[in-house]
């Protein structure tokens, strides 16, 4: 018979889609079992229809490797294909009769069409030289052959075939440097790609595997044992997706074995999210929040992402695109019946549905761990210690655009309650005259409590959140407030405490010194942009403050950064005093006798304010000497 051009654009077409849609080869196999799925809906919904008896269980897709032909053969007892059909789906590249078939019984329930964009055929070409179709329409005596070596064209005629259904034939191309096309004839490889990518196609997907077994007789105290090879005919999908059953139908364990095993994990889940939908979006996804932080969470190895399937089949193993960046640590899958199976990464960008789906997983996530934190508060500790700095991360990102999202899951350290708390906890019980949400940063808890600038706060019954992590405070700076309530840091200039007399006496202290503190702020130059008396010290002679937009804290996390090319960031400082200390009554009396001093002394009280803050002296020289030389009076 003659041989027919494709009706498309061949060979650049098929070029196109063989090498840009598909990145890796063992694809192919996944797109001929869904064909053959599909074929297989068809035929059951006939069976259906004409009332022949046939059950679901009757169908099957099998996989037939022969080595010495070098012939993979994919076959099933579905619809089979006319003459005019093998014309209309094989003869023209992008043709899909799955969505006619879908688009012409939309109103038929129990019918999940996988293939809908029809170029998963044309993926064999990818691994074969030829590819050979024999089919047999139900209910048809005549069967035909398609044939085709790629893009120069096909031929079809009419051939035998005992019963309805289709066979596929590829013979494999040969093995080269880059490619041992040979893999696709291993029963073992076989086995690996079904369970990876058709493990949940509702039909069985059968194939003749050998196996070993002890013989019988053998194995004895009398006779130690021999092995025999035999031939079984094996099940290689489990056919029923854990995803699809309803919750009371699967165990706390099952669930557990399915995470451990689905994605490498040695513990059980801290949680399980189940959600499934209909409507606009339909679509089952299976969540999991893992009980420990993978070992390259904060790698640039880590990828994100949850495995997608569209109806039962993997066509993703990491879909970044359905987790935002502050959920990455989500493991689990999405299964859609609303997408199609040929579709690339870059189509999968751009999709409505996807992005639909990520939507609502994004709420569902955010619900789950409000409920852990409000039902199982030890548990949600625990889940925080692993991943609450990437939650802070969601708060300061994107400018704070998904602060009101996150920051009902925040926990911080309370100096009061000594354990961690939520803002709505704090705001709760904030005094009837507290103004602000307040907080102090340092490396440690530890150290923070033992800030002078903490001391009036604590003075007065005023609960502080310790702040350890980097990113803490530039995450309180982007949500500026919590109910209303601004977030200020203990260095901060004005902490609101103060009352009318309490401000009249501390302005009048600093008016009454107003050339001392201008002269020790001459002595140290630009190092601050002020010094004064401070009305939030109590047993401390000084510390350090700031104004303006950086904070200390601030100042050390951006100049640890890599890349700032020797940059210094400085946050405006302020050398604060404590007027009823000791040392401020020994820098008056010094101030009016021996002036030169103050200024040594200056140097000393600001390098000891650095110190307490966790800043580097500039010259620890100068400063060793000059508390020896105190030492020495």
């Amino acid at each position: 018979m003659a041989k027919k051009e494709f009706k498309a654009e061949s060979k650049r077409l098929l070029d196109l889609m063989i090498n840009s849609i598909y990145t890796h080869h063992e694809i192919f196999l996944r797109e001929l079992i869904s064909n053959a799925s599909d074929a297989l809906d068809k035929m059951y919904y006939k069976s259906l229809t004409e009332n022949d008896g046939m059950t679901r269980e009757s169908f099957y897709i099998r996989l037939t490797p022969d080595k010495e032909q070098r012939t993979l053969t994919v076959s099933d007892n579905g619809c089979g294909m006319t003459a005019e059909e093998l014309e209309n789906n094989l003869g023209t590249i992008a043709k899909s009769g799955s969505l006619a078939f879908k688009q012409e019984n939309e109103a038929k329930e129990d019918i999940d069409i996988i293939g809908q964009f029809g170029v998963g055929f044309y993926s064999a070409f990818m691994v074969a030289d030829h590819v050979k179709v024999v089919t047999k329409p139900y209910g048809s005596e005549k069967a035909w052959c398609w044939e085709s070596d790629g893009a120069d064209g096909y031929t079809i005629e009419e051939t035998e075939k005992e019963s309805f259904g289709t066979d596929v034939i590829l013979t494999l191309k040969a093995d080269n440097d880059d490619e041992k096309f040979s893999e696709y004839l291993e029963t073992y490889r076989l086995t690996q790609l079904v369970k990876k990518y058709s493990d949940y196609i509702r039909y069985p997907i059968r194939m003749q595997v050998e196996s070993q077994r002890v013989k019988e007789g053998t194995g004895t105290d009398d006779k130690p044992a021999e092995y025999e090879t035999y031939t079984e005919d094996r099940t290689l999908n489990s056919m029923v997706p854990i995803w699809k059953k309803s919750k009371s139908e699967v165990t706390e364990e099952e669930y557990n074995r399915f995470y451990q095993d689905k994605f490498f994990d040695f513990t059980p889940p801290a949680r399980v999210i189940y959600s499934s939908t209909e409507g606009a979006s339909t679509y089952h996804a299976l969540l999991f929040i893992p009980a420990r932080m993978p070992y390259d969470f904060y790698t640039k190895n880590y990828e994100k992402g949850l495995q997608l399937y569209a109806s039962g089949v993997l066509i993703m193993d990491k879909c970044a695109d359905l987790l935002p960046d502050y959920f990455s640590f989500v493991k689990g899958l999405v299964d859609s019946e609303d997408l199609s199976l040929n579709i690339s990464r870059e189509m999968l960008q751009h999709d409505r549905q996807l992005k639909l789906i990520a939507s609502r997983l994004e709420k569902k996530i955010k619900s789950e761990l409000k409920s852990m934190l409000t039902n199982e508060r030890e548990k949600y500790e625990e889940f925080f210690k692993n991943f609450g700095l990437q939650l802070k991360y969601g708060v300061y990102s994107d400018y704070g655009a998904h602060k009101d999202l996150l920051q009902d899951l925040l926990l911080f350290y309370s100096s009061s309650e000594k354990k961690m708390v939520t803002l709505e906890e704090y705001v709760g019980r904030m005094k009837e005259d507290q103004k602000y949400i307040y907080y102090a940063c340092g490396e440690t808890v530890d150290r923070i409590d033992r800030l002078p600038q903490t001391e009036l706060l604590k003075d007065k019954g005023f609960e502080i959140l310790y702040l350890t992590d980097d990113v803490d405070e530039f995450a309180l700076k982007m949500m500026m407030k919590y109910n209303d309530k601004e977030f200020r840091n203990v260095s901060d200039k004005d902490l609101g405490l103060e009352t009318e007399s309490e401000s009249e006496e501390i302005k009048k202290q600093n008016e009454d010194n107003a050339e001392l503190l201008r002269f020790m702020k001459d002595a140290l130059g630009d190092k601050v942009a002020d010094v004064k008396l401070s009305e939030r010290l109590k047993s401390h002679p000084v510390c350090i403050s700031s104004e303006g937009g950086v904070s200390i804290e601030m100042e050390k996390v951006l100049n640890a950064m890599p890349g700032t090319n020797g940059q210094k960031v400085q946050a405006k400082r302020v050398l604060e005093l404590n007027a009823s200390h000791p040392v401020f009554a020994r820098l008056q009396k010094l101030f009016t006798e021996n002036p030169a001093e103050v200024k040594e002394y200056a140097e000393l009280l600001y390098n000891q304010a650095l110190l307490i803050e966790g800043l580097p002296v500039e010259d620890p020289v100068a400063f060793s000497n000059a508390i020896c030389k105190l030492m020495a009076e």
